[in-house]
C-alpha cells in the first residue's frame, strides 16, 4: 500500500452510518405526500431542469477547479479537466504571500446520481514533513441540471504562515471521497510562500 494511502483518510463520524443508497428515481418517489421531505428533495434540485452530462462518461462527480481567492488579488486556479491537467500541476506551483489571508473554492459537477456526503481533505507538507492536515465536509448534492450546471463550495478562509522560517515551497496531497469511501479525484499540486505575491 502506498505510503500517502492513511495520511488522506477521513474522520468518521461516531455513530453515524451511511444509509441505503437509492437511485434518483427512488429519490423522486420517496413519500411524495411528505410535505419536510418534499421540500428537502427541493433543496437537493430534484425536482428542476433536464439532467446534463455524457452518459458514456462513467464518473459520478467531476472537480473541475480548485481554486485560492484572497481578497483583492485576482483568483489563482487549477484547471482540474484539460488534457494532462493534473500531471503538470506539481511542477508548477504559485506564490502565496507571506501572512495573507485567502479562501479555498472548488467547482464541480455531480451526474447521473445522488452524491452523498463529498468530503475534501489535504495533507500539505514541507521538505517531506506533514505541516498540516485539513478535512472539509462539502455535502450531498443531485445531479446537476440545466437550471444548476455545476456547484461551488467555499471553505473556511486560512492565513497563510510568515516569518522566515515559513518561507519557501510546499506540496499537497488532494482527495475528494464520498460517504461510501469512492475516491472521486486525488492528485498532488505545489505552492510557495514568499515575502511578496509573485507579479
Amino acid at each position: 500500500m502506498p505510503e500517502h494511502e492513511d495520511e488522506l483518510s477521513t474522520s468518521k463520524t461516531e455513530g453515524f452510518k451511511v444509509g441505503e443508497k437509492k437511485t434518483i428515481e427512488e429519490y423522486k418517489n420517496l413519500d411524495q405526500n411528505d410535505e419536510s421531505l418534499n421540500r428537502w428533495k427541493a433543496s437537493l434540485g430534484l425536482n428542476t431542469g433536464e439532467p446534463i452530462g455524457d452518459p458514456n462518461d462513467p464518473r459520478t462527480c467531476i472537480i473541475q477547479s480548485l481554486a485560492i481567492e484572497t481578497p483583492g488579488k485576482p483568483d489563482i486556479t487549477l484547471d482540474l479537466t484539460g488534457p494532462n491537467a493534473l500531471e503538470s500541476l506539481k511542477d508548477k506551483p504559485f506564490t502565496i504571500k507571506e501572512g495573507s489571508k485567502f479562501f479555498t473554492k472548488v467547482v464541480f459537477q455531480v451526474h447521473r446520481d445522488v452524491l452523498s456526503g463529498l468530503k475534501y481533505v489535504h495533507v500539505v507538507k514541507r521538505k517531506g514533513i506533514t505541516v498540516t492536515k485539513d478535512e472539509e465536509m462539502l455535502g450531498s448534492y443531485a445531479p446537476n441540471t440545466t437550471d444548476k450546471p455545476t456547484y461551488e463550495k467555499r471553505f473556511h478562509e486560512e492565513e497563510a504562515p510568515s516569518g522566515m522560517l515559513a518561507r519557501g515551497h510546499y506540496t499537497v496531497r488532494s482527495r475528494f471521497v464520498d460517504d461510501d469511501g469512492h475516491i472521486h479525484l486525488e492528485f498532488t499540486w505545489s505552492f510557495d510562500i514568499a515575502k511578496e505575491w509573485a507579479h
